[in-house]
């Protein structure tokens, strides 16, 4: 099975924070994923997010991490979008951040060192044994995605959606 969240600017005028709007937009965007991907307007991470999101957690240097933190924004930051009434509870979870959210993730990711990331979480995250070299790459490979995915979003003052799709 094939687990995605995917992550996609836009302009905020662009948008509609309305469910079934979204979903439709999202299911487009995510049919030109490669394509919107080489343009710089979208990212994803297959099943991993949630050690991705450990591993930025590792910058709250053992201090609790709260919700609205930099350290939580550039996986799960921003505001659910509301199913509504009789919405279909099996579509898939919205987020939707604000361009000033964006910003801050994009800062956050720009001033952040992987390296001190990695020697901080990296273990934790299975960095360890024959594949650590892998694994390492792996998740280099998933935060310069998401540092460029933001900054290019931040400097053109968008915002992003955040959708899950399995």
């Amino acid at each position: 099975m094939s687990i995605h969240v995917h992550f996609r600017a836009v302009a905020a005028s662009g948008i509609r924070e309305d469910h079934a709007w979204l979903t439709a937009y999202m299911s487009k965007a995510w049919d030109d994923h490669v394509a919107e991907c080489e343009a710089g307007v979208a990212t994803s991470i297959a099943k991993v997010w949630n050690s991705v999101a450990e591993l930025y957690a590792a910058a709250a240097d053992g201090t609790a991490a709260g919700g609205d933190e930099p350290w939580t924004l550039p996986v799960y930051g921003g505001r659910p979008v509301a199913h509504g009434a009789g919405a279909d509870l099996h579509d898939p979870p919205m987020i939707f951040m604000d361009p000033p959210e964006v910003s801050r993730a994009a800062d956050f990711l720009a001033a952040v060192p992987f390296d001190g990331l990695w020697d901080s979480a990296g273990t934790r995250l299975g960095g360890r044994g024959p594949d650590r070299d892998l694994l390492r790459q792996e998740y280099l490979e998933h935060h310069e995605s998401l540092r460029s995915f933001y900054g290019r979003a931040a400097s053109s003052g968008h915002a992003v959606v955040k959708v899950v799709w399995a």
